[in-house]
């Protein structure tokens, strides 16, 4: 009787979790589908009924507005470079830091460390930061945005975990063959990283992507801005009761221009990811050995 209750009671718990998870998968999926049919609908349609799920009319007419507008294709190429060499300098930085770190005979390591882990729980606030990134001139350049967040302090220090977790041999046998630190560190330490490297190169190049508030904070030039900070003007700036935005340029954004823009600004991401997918399962479980 115990037998038949407990395998009852299995049973409705895993019931329970299959409805959660596709109430959850629903939640996620169906904002998402409902964006990439808003984007191919008439204006007129989702003007009169606000949600489409499948247009009457299906046109690309939102997509060949953006494409025709030089403010957001200026604003997407700005996001690539600042995505591209953003992720470079910050995996760079990031991985020198983290494997001098995790030699231990380096003298200062502890307290070097120490200021790490204090930066994850203090900071100079807005204001200090604007004042020291103005006084280096770095106003007006995208060099504000890639030095001010160069280094993540929790990505640095998981990656330095995972050196940490590396074999000693490799590096010793390496030594005795005449290699110097960067030789060790390009050609064994990095190789053997890939799945490390792949998801913290991953988490860079979307806080790259999404990069918005120390854009507006620091670029005054509106051609520098990036995508996230024209996505913010066609969502939000000048809106009217009719669901369209004239912005000071005379650019018109309609509901699907909206819609497209989204889908636009997720799409870059959406295409690597499954790139990356084999390396990021594994990478997730980097530096949990050691702390």
């Amino acid at each position: 009787m115990s037998s038949t209750r407990s395998t009852l009671r299995d049973g409705v718990f895993q019931l329970a979790v299959v409805i959660i998870l596709l109430l959850l998968t629903l939640a996620v999926v169906f904002p998402f589908l409902l964006t990439v049919t808003s984007s191919f609908a008439d204006s007129k349609e989702l003007l009169l009924k606000n949600v489409v799920l499948w247009p009457k009319h299906w046109t690309l007419d939102a997509y060949k507005f953006l494409l025709d507008n030089d403010q957001f294709v200026r604003s997407f190429r700005n996001a690539v470079v600042i995505t591209v060499v953003g992720t470079a300098i910050n995996m760079a930085l990031s991985v020198l830091m983290a494997y001098g770190l995790a030699q231990p005979g380096v003298k200062g390591r502890t307290a070097v460390n120490f200021m790490v882990l204090f930066t994850m729980l203090f900071h100079g606030g807005m204001i200090p930061t604007y004042l020291v990134v103005n006084k280096l001139g770095l106003i007006d350049s995208y060099w504000s945005i890639w030095l001010v967040g160069a280094i993540a302090p929790f990505n640095m220090i998981v990656i330095r975990s995972f050196f940490q977790t590396l074999p000693k041999e490799l590096k010793e046998s390496a030594r005795i063959d005449g290699c110097g630190e960067f030789k060790i560190l390009w050609r064994i330490v990095l190789p053997v990283s890939m799945s490390m490297m792949v998801t913290f190169a991953l988490f860079y190049a979307v806080a790259n992507w999404n990069t918005y508030f120390q854009a507006i904070l620091y670029l005054n030039d509106s051609d520098s801005y990036p995508l996230q900070v024209f996505m913010r003007q066609v969502l939000i700036v000048n809106p009217s009761e009719l669901g369209l935005d004239v912005t000071d340029s005379g650019y018109t954004y309609t509901p699907a221009v909206r819609h497209a823009v989204i889908l636009l600004a997720a799409l870059p991401l959406l295409v690597v990811y499954p790139f990356m997918q084999k390396h990021f399962s594994k990478g997730m479980m980097v530096g949990s050995v050691k702390g």
